[in-house]
């Protein structure tokens, strides 16, 4: 069992509060999170539902105990982006879908992330759509139409756009919904569609096809977690329409108005200030960061610096920070063993709607503190210090007073000589091992960067 007395703030999307978390059931607690759509390695935007959910699952697991949580994210491997990447490879969906799955996964433990209790793929689960599906025709929530079967808006009105906050009418006025003959209403979407032979597709009372988007979350939540579930995260690009149409489907089919209860989303991430974008040249998928050797516990302390609920900007200069900051967190706690729990300041921050950024101010006061068996196991709540992840930080620790030293005299030398031939040399040796150079009046300090070699150093 975990420590039940913390109380859990969340802010509910549902409702626009901030609400105290009260599960179902404390000893069945379940969260649903939408994962990736499986085509291609995952970029950074990709990774920063995966940490945020990942935090709330260990904050779950700490206070209601690991064996009491049960966390499921899906993957989404039937969707035309798949179908299109494997005709213009002309390799086979299943191979790229399994091969782009262990990337995901591999990619997210990179950066510390925990293993969900249940990855549902979709094509795993489609007996329990098709029954979804034709549960809502015979409720009068679907119809059937050209080899379609489409989910009828109009049959929920008065519900259908809570989470997002619009009215029927409004999302028509402003929508760029798929216009089709077959629709009865322009804002009715798609659970059922027909393929062609050269596409995934399977036997249905509708004829051969594949599901639509939506249903599968709705299907596997269900079958996984029951109708109704404590949490349901993602995105907030999610929110509209896939959210909105999942809750419209579950509550439809599962004949009450409950389906998930709290709602997260978390917001955007930009690249040094902008939109990422493959035409501005700042798209960055997790594998391209790592293999420029930005390691992953530096990336995880970058995400965790911003509230979720906060746009995040990724920059080349916090992660040099979080680099440093690791590195002295990691001198301090080297050889100890974490105290028992976590600061109670460290867990009263997280629970306060995840508070990643209040968590991490409370980690430097336990580093500045001398606090080095508190700081281990709040940071380890955090899936920061832990061994696994520690790899990065574990190569030589190397003096780099020494050379320090040996600049600031060079540099003294040269203010009188005139001559800073010398300086030039040693800099840029410095910089091409990987070090950050920074000369004032006091001294030379040098700050490891990313792809620090020690060995380079060995031909100064």
């Amino acid at each position: 069992m975990g420590t039940m007395d913390i109380e859990i703030k969340l802010q509910n999307t549902k409702t626009r509060k901030k609400e105290v978390f009260e599960p179902i059931n404390a000893s069945n607690v379940r969260m649903y999170v939408c994962g990736p759509t499986v085509y291609d390695r995952a970029h950074l935007g990709n990774a920063r539902p995966v940490v945020v959910f990942d935090v709330l699952f260990r904050l779950l697991r700490e206070v209601y105990g690991t064996a009491e949580v049960t966390y499921a994210r899906n993957f989404t491997d039937v969707d035309d982006k798949i179908n299109a990447r494997a005709t213009e490879s002309g390799r086979q969906i299943g191979d790229i879908t399994a091969e782009t799955t262990q990337w995901f996964l591999d990619d997210m433990g990179e950066l510390g992330a925990l293993q969900p209790d249940h990855m549902p793929r979709a094509t795993e689960y489609i007996p329990q759509m098709v029954a979804m599906i034709g549960n809502l025709i015979a409720k009068g929530h679907a119809y059937a139409a050209e080899g379609h079967v489409l989910f009828a808006v109009d049959s929920w009105k008065e519900s259908y756009g809570k989470l997002s906050g619009r009215s029927v009418d409004d999302m028509i006025a402003g929508a760029r919904v798929e216009v089709a003959p077959y629709k009865k209403n322009p804002m009715d979407f798609v659970l059922w569609k027909p393929s062609t032979d050269d596409l995934p597709g399977w036997d249905s009372p509708w004829g051969r096809g594949r599901p639509g988007w939506h249903i599968e979350c709705s299907a596997m939540s269900y079958e996984l977690l029951g109708g109704t579930f404590d949490i349901h995260g993602g995105g907030n690009d999610l929110m509209f329409p896939h959210h909105e149409n999942e809750i419209a489907q579950s509550c439809c089919a599962n004949g009450d108005d409950s389906f998930a209860r709290y709602w997260l989303h978390n917001e955007m991430l930009q690249v040094e200030g902008k939109k990422m974008s493959k035409s501005l040249g700042n798209f960055f998928t997790v594998r391209d960061l790592l293999d420029q050797g930005y390691p992953g516990e530096v990336i995880r302390l970058v995400f965790l610096q911003t509230h979720y609920r906060k746009p995040m900007d990724w920059t080349d200069k916090k992660a040099k920070e979080a680099e440093a900051t690791l590195r002295k967190w990691r001198a301090l706690t080297a050889g100890i063993e974490p105290a028992s729990s976590a600061a109670a300041a460290v867990l009263a921050a997280l629970a306060d709607d995840l508070n990643t950024a209040g968590v991490i101010a409370e980690l430097h006061k336990l580093a500045a503190a001398g606090d080095a068996a508190g700081l281990l196991a709040s940071a380890n709540l955090l899936g920061l210090l832990t061994e696994e992840m520690g790899a990065w930080a574990a190569g030589p620790s190397v003096d780099l007073s020494g050379y320090e030293e040996s600049l600031f005299k060079a540099r003294q030398n040269a203010m009188e000589t005139k001559d800073f031939s010398e300086v030039d040399r040693l800099k840029a040796a410095l910089i091409e091992a990987g070090l950050e150079v920074r000369m004032s009046k006091a001294g030379v300090e040098l700050v490891p960067g990313p792809g620090f070699d020690p060995a380079k150093l060995e031909a100064l």
